[in-house]
């Protein structure tokens, strides 16, 4: 960090950059936090207790803060996340724990997506999983081609949410906007 402070031509022994190289290393763990938890044990306690129910479970703006891989600046938007139970459930607070736990690791918005639906799938087993993720991305918005207010939309769609149009449009409409219009 002194050596990034040099380079930027500021003076690390200043007064105001003494501590600055500990604080970014203690940032740094917390936005690189995920790289420590292990998603799929935050899926492997479920509950069977449902009554039968079987209708969409859907959590939905689920806030996200990542870091483009590629350029190490901010990625930040909200996930919508969806899964038809098949006997069991999770704790809603689970979803939430898994898209930090793949947001907080260097990224690319594409396998973020992929890597929350994959593994809610592979874990719960549910008849379907769709996620969408919506973010901008600071290494559009501050550098490079500075486009603010355009925001990135992807979505993974698995099981009865790919196969069947009616579950598709169902969990669409429970979102609740369209995804054409971005980050509110």
């Amino acid at each position: 960090m002194r050596t990034l402070l040099l380079w930027a031509g500021d003076d690390p022994g200043r007064e105001g950059l003494v501590g600055t190289p500990d604080r970014v290393v203690r940032s740094y763990e917390e936005f690189f936090a995920g790289y420590r938890v292990d998603p799929v044990a935050l899926l492997k306690r479920t509950f069977e207790e449902t009554d039968g129910y079987d209708e969409i479970v859907l959590l939905r703006d689920i806030r996200l803060e990542s870091y483009c891989e590629h350029h190490m600046v901010p990625i930040i938007g909200r996930a919508h996340v969806a899964y038809l139970p098949h006997r069991r459930v999770v704790g809603i607070s689970k979803l939430a724990r898994v898209v930090d736990a793949y947001a907080k690791r260097l990224q690319i918005q594409e396998k973020l997506t992929a890597q929350i639906a994959n593994t809610i799938n592979d874990v719960l087993q549910p008849r379907g999983v769709a996620v969408i993720v919506e973010a901008q991305h600071q290494c559009m918005t501050t550098r490079g081609i500075h486009k603010t207010g355009v925001s990135m939309v992807t979505s993974r769609m698995l099981g009865a949410f790919r196969d069947d149009p009616s579950t598709r449009r169902e969990f669409l409409a429970m979102v609740g906007r369209s995804t054409v219009t971005g980050i509110d």
